[in-house]
């Protein structure tokens, strides 16, 4: 028996086993498609190439074009290439790649955003595909096994795939037998609707809930199809100067909470969102002081492992181990050892308020830029340019024990040495609002935002965080505002409406943000 038969242990099921090439008539233009995968994990890869080669093929361009659900970001070998060939035309929410981003921003792809688990639940509720009833068409899940009734044992990711795989007409599903089966890996529980849905009952990282299979009805499986291709994962770079000033500052921050009684000795759970400064945190984490540690988070990072292996970290719960391909190299060779410490869970609960706030999580998370009040942009560069989306940052940092940002506090350009500033007078677009965010960091230094009034938090951020390069043009900015505004009593939050920007528009003429005055 082949391992594709083996990982279908409902065996009436093998007679609906094909050829990626043979489900190409079950797509229509127009359709709207449910996948799985959070980040470049879990998400179906052999049947959106060989549909991507049918359009190639037949000079279909622009004339086969799908509204695609997907939990997170997927392969940009598959994003990239679908957006390349006019297949997207709607996307949520979120995305990583170069074409798909260029084509988000001219227009061509409808692309929507939202909180992470406000989507997973809307999408329950049927709010996406109104016209049509609130389900999918076509759902494409990519698992590693099906249980003897029907059920699917998902991969390294779940994201949405329980809402997908609950609410689509159809589905193909494709097992990937180059990854080991992830039977009881996962805690899955399915969405419910309003006025009876029930409380989720976790009180402690590592409780389970709910089942390791997401229930399915065999009937609505059109296909199966074997992939041998293996998560590529997300390959990051060693941590900078900067991202490890910054993780130190924090790491300081904590110890400093802790001798202050607001924490206990092993912190409370971490939630780290992606990138190398999230990485380089969980890495400082690895050499600091801090064990018995515990982790409530969406994403597990390589430096995850190595919190595992040094014996500091106890559990982990996410939805997705988004790792590069060493990382899974590595999880795969010590497959007993991690597996036993980690839950994947849907990101309906991965990211729900509920148990953020109940286990009184520590959220990290990097943003594009924040102003001098402690409003964050995580998504729109000059306010326009969408770069992927909100993802999980506003569910962790709005219901978090702590909110923490953290940015370096200039970004290269190639006009300026210094690079842009990341703290501006006013952020051009707003994620996270100064009732969200507790602590913002540079590798300059830490701003301690709790209990501040908004002038303090002027005074705080400026000293702390901005680069020296940049320092006196922001104190300059504040005091004149705060003049200003402070001679008509209206400056609670000092802002000059008609200079706030000049920085930006410096940029864009001059191709630096040192301008040489406010006037």
């Amino acid at each position: 028996m082949s391992e594709l038969h083996k990982r279908i242990r409902k065996t009436s099921l093998h007679s609906r086993i094909m050829t990626a090439e043979e489900t190409i008539p079950f797509f229509r233009n127009g359709m709207d498609l449910g996948w799985s995968g959070f980040t470049p994990v879990g998400y179906p890869k052999v049947v959106p190439a060989a549909l991507a080669d049918y359009v190639e093929k037949h000079n279909l361009q622009g004339k086969m074009r799908f509204n695609l659900f997907i939990g997170a970001s997927i392969g940009a070998e598959i994003e990239d290439r679908w957006a390349s060939l006019l297949m997207t035309d709607k996307r949520w929410p979120y995305q990583t790649g170069k074409v798909v981003q260029k084509q988000v921003n001219n227009g061509t792809v409808r692309m929507g955003d939202k909180h992470l688990s406000l989507y997973a639940q809307d999408l329950a509720y049927g709010f996406y595909t109104k016209e049509r009833g609130g389900g999918f068409d076509l759902g494409l899940i990519e698992a590693s096994g099906i249980t003897e009734d029907g059920s699917i044992i998902l991969g390294g990711s779940i994201g949405c795939a329980t809402e997908v795989i609950q609410h689509s007409d159809k589905l193909i599903i494709e097992i990937n037998t180059a990854i080991p089966s992830f039977e009881g890996i996962h805690d899955i529980v399915m969405t419910e609707r309003p006025p009876y849905k029930k409380p989720y009952l976790i009180s402690r990282v590592d409780d389970r809930i709910g089942s390791p299979y997401v229930p399915c009805d065999p009937d609505k499986i059109l296909a199966i199809v074997e992939s041998r291709l293996p998560d590529k994962g997300r390959a990051l770079s060693d941590p900078d100067e900067t991202s490890e000033q910054i993780a130190a500052h924090i790491l300081d921050f904590f110890q400093f909470e802790v001798k202050a009684g607001r924490l206990p000795k092993n912190l409370l759970p971490l939630q780290s969102g992606v990138g190398n400064i999230a990485n380089a945190v969980v890495g400082g984490m690895v050499k600091g002081p801090f064990s018995n540690v515990k982790v409530w988070t969406e994403v597990i990072q390589d430096t995850m492992l190595d919190f595992f292996d040094s014996g500091k970290l106890d559990f982990a719960s996410s939805t997705s181990l988004s790792l590069s391909e060493n990382g899974f190299k590595r999880l795969y060779d010590n497959w007993d050892f991690y597996v036993q410490k980690v839950v994947l869970r849907p990101m309906q609960i991965s990211n729900n308020p509920e148990p953020i706030r109940r286990l009184g999580v520590i959220a990290m998370n990097t943003p594009v830029e924040f102003d001098i009040y402690g409003h964050a942009n995580s998504t729109l560069v000059g306010g326009t340019r969408m770069i992927n989306g909100i993802g999980g940052s506003g569910d962790f940092l709005r219901n978090a024990y702590l909110s923490i940002m953290h940015t370096p506090s200039t970004r290269p350009s190639k006009t300026d040495p210094t690079g842009i500033t990341c703290v501006v007078p006013m952020a051009p677009h707003v994620d996270h609002t100064e009732h969200d965010l507790d602590v913002l960091v540079t590798e300059q230094g830490l701003a301690d935002l709790r209990g501040l009034s908004p002038r303090e938090r002027a005074k705080t951020i400026i000293n702390n965080c901005v680069h020296p390069d940049y320092k006196p043009l922001m104190q300059e900015y504040y005091e004149r505002a705060k003049r200003e505004c402070c001679e008509l009593n209206v400056g609670h939050e000092p802002h000059l409406l008609f200079k706030v920007f000049k920085m930006q528009q410096h940029l864009a003429e001059k191709g630096t943000m040192k301008i040489d005055n406010w006037n």
